[in-house]
């Protein structure tokens, strides 16, 4: 499991995080949510340890975040940013390859060329795998970053805002792999997502975020609840159940 307790993180004497303590259990996917600014990202790279806490300790499994060495950790935590920036050339296929880096120390085997293979036809790139990143649509690269996370193979795996980017078709095409990749690779998927409705639609649990504290958190039932989101998103939000799922409308 994630466990986080009393961590902070502070710019000065401003903080924008925390204190905040919780615990993430084993398996499926959990959803961060919550309105900009709430401490979502901060939260998230913390974890994944590319921000150092204020205060505070993170434990992953049973490895201390901020103590164990990188090598070890990137065996069993891959995270992928919001904001992703290569300056090479690289095709998508030795984009995804990268994630094998913890295992092969860039000399790939055949057993990192299966991963690479596997994770490009989870995410349906066969036919992009020998394209450049800039040939590609914001869309198509975002997907290919998210398989290098997944080709990385760890048990846990941090995605700040993997629908970055794409549309509505590749969005639920998106969810429904990273459900599959919890389900059936036995992944604890932690994500940032900003519709609440496909946190509630893909996700086990979800934890509210706001003004750098959790405000709540629960199943989907129990978040997709009229005063729950009202209240963690300032506005107000109708909750209703169309063909058996329970739905939030918030535009007039």
């Amino acid at each position: 499991m994630i466990d986080f307790r009393e961590v902070t993180k502070s710019y000065q004497d401003h903080t924008v995080l925390g204190p905040v303590t919780g615990t993430i259990a084993d398996g499926g996917i959990t959803a961060l949510v919550g309105p900009n600014g709430a401490g979502k990202s901060t939260l998230l790279t913390v974890i994944g340890r590319l921000l150092d806490p204020t205060t505070g300790v993170v434990t992953v499994g049973d490895l201390d975040v901020r103590t164990t060495k990188s090598a070890e950790l990137a065996k069993h935590l891959s995270i992928l940013r919001q904001e992703n920036h290569i300056t090479a050339r690289l095709t998508v296929r030795e984009l995804v390859g990268f994630g094998r880096f913890p295992h092969s120390k860039g000399r790939l085997g055949p057993n990192d060329i299966e991963h690479v293979d596997r994770a490009l036809e989870f995410l349906n790139l066969d036919a992009l795998a020998d394209r450049f990143l800039d040939q590609l649509s914001g869309g198509q690269r975002q997907r290919a970053f998210v398989a290098m996370v997944l080709a990385q193979d760890t048990k846990y795996v941090l995605l700040d805002e993997p629908l970055n980017n794409l549309d509505m078709k590749h969005s639920v095409l998106m969810m429904q792999q990273l459900r599959r990749a919890a389900d059936e690779l036995d992944k604890t998927i932690v994500l940032i997502v900003h519709d609440i409705n496909f946190a509630a639609a893909y996700s086990d649990r979800i934890i509210a975020l706001r003004d750098g504290v959790i405000v709540t958190s629960g199943t989907a039932d129990d978040m997709m609840q009229d005063d729950v989101l009202t209240d963690v998103f300032d506005t107000p939000v109708r909750v209703h159940v169309i063909e058996g799922q329970r739905t939030a409308v918030y535009v007039r």
